[in-house]
């Protein structure tokens, strides 16, 4: 059985980081959402995959290779344009001959529920993953009767929400499933959700309950939602080539990465990641925050609830105070969030900025030392203090 994987969506709710790589390679825990997705389907058992790639491939293609590191066989489809989930399990028909499971590569599961689904016998049926969520407002609704789905509806208003039951991301189908998604009428792009509502009204689609692991990154403060989420309670493990300054204090929950550098009397707490050849300077205190590679943060610094680009620089005496914050995406203003600041990939800070709670400063800007800088801030800007 070979698992499709969804890849090529671009993420616009999460730029500036999806500006210059797709939303399946942001990293949780120092490794891609995608590689998370990966491992998950080799540990059920599945070793051939197709990774259906699109925006901003090459990232993905130049990671996964053709599988080896993971001991798989990995295969490519591209779809050129992205029009949809239901359009892009089309672009790999060519390479099913069976029974298949797709799989978003951005929504983190166990391992269970794909063995789970690999295993269920074959009596036809198409089978969807479902989950329970505290707030299903911006996911898949899923209506059942005992093991069968009588309907999936895709972001319901809050007010016509009717149920918990939420769609996991996980599905199995049989090759008869191309036919039926092309012959799905939509008016924008084609979902696979809309060709499994159709499914389900013919009784055609059986429900697997699922209560393991569920993440899913939809916006910048869920990266640090999920990475914290991954972190938790796990023991510190210090990489031979990490270096930890005279008296830096680092806890557990936290990953370090490859030649990462802790400086002296720098403390690290919980929920955080340090990418590879990360640094962190005297004194500086990081706590549930997400540092990509090759970034810099100066000594003195203060990051809390903030997510910093690729080889990004943070001055020395910067202050991320952390959040809740109110954040403004896409025209919608969402209320206390986690979030207190991103730093895009190449931006540079100066000494002693303040960034007030749920700032997004964008890729290559420049910030003026001892300037604050609040809201969405372009990528390529220059902000000068006054």
């Amino acid at each position: 059985m070979k698992a499709v994987i969804l890849a090529a969506g671009e993420g616009r709710r999460l730029e500036p980081l999806t500006e210059v790589r797709p939303k399946p390679m942001l990293p949780v825990v120092n490794r891609p959402l995608l590689e998370h997705v990966v491992e998950s389907v080799r540990e059920a058992g599945i070793d051939e995959v197709v990774l259906v790639v699109g925006y901003k491939r090459e990232r993905i293609q130049s990671h996964f290779g053709d599988g080896d590191d993971w001991g798989i066989d990995i295969e490519y489809a591209v779809q050129e344009k992205q029009l949809g989930t239901g359009h892009a399990v089309l672009q790999a028909e060519d390479r099913i001959e069976d029974t298949f499971l797709v799989l978003n590569g951005d929504r983190l599961i166990d391992a269970s529920i794909v063995r789970r689904m690999r295993e269920a016998p074959a009596d036809g049926d198409t089978l969807i993953a479902i989950t329970r969520t505290d707030d299903p407002s911006e996911l898949g609704i899923v209506e059942t009767e005992g093991d069968r789905v009588t309907g999936i509806e895709e972001k319901p208003p809050r007010h016509a929400i009717t149920s918990e039951v939420i769609n996991a991301g996980a599905y199995r189908f049989e090759p008869g499933a191309f036919d039926a998604i092309r012959d799905t009428e939509t008016a924008g792009e084609l979902a696979i959700t809309a060709t499994l509502d159709r499914l389900a009204a013919d009784g055609e689609v059986r429900a697997l309950r699922y209560r393991g692991t569920w993440l899913d990154v939809s916006y910048l403060w869920d990266l640090l939602s999920v990475n914290a989420s991954l972190l938790n309670g796990s023991a510190l493990d210090v990489p031979g080539t990490a270096r930890l300054g005279k008296n830096a204090v680092v806890t557990d929950g936290v990953a370090l990465d490859s030649d990462a550098w802790v400086g002296p009397s720098a403390t690290v707490l919980s929920g955080t990641a340090i990418g590879a050849n990360a640094r962190i300077g005297a004194n500086a205190v990081v706590e549930n925050a997400v540092v990509l590679p090759d970034a810099t943060i100066g000594s003195g610094v203060v990051l809390r609830d903030c997510v910093v680009g690729e080889n990004a620089r943070v001055g020395p005496n910067t202050t991320v105070e952390g959040g809740p914050a109110d954040v403004v995406v896409e025209g919608t203003v969402h209320e206390g969030v986690g979030l207190g600041g991103v730093v895009g990939d190449n931006a540079r800070l100066g000494g002693a900025v303040s960034v007030h709670p749920g700032t997004v400063i964008g890729n290559g800007t420049r910030v003026e030392g001892g300037a604050a800088v609040d809201g969405r801030i372009p990528s390529d800007a220059e902000v000068r203090r006054g």
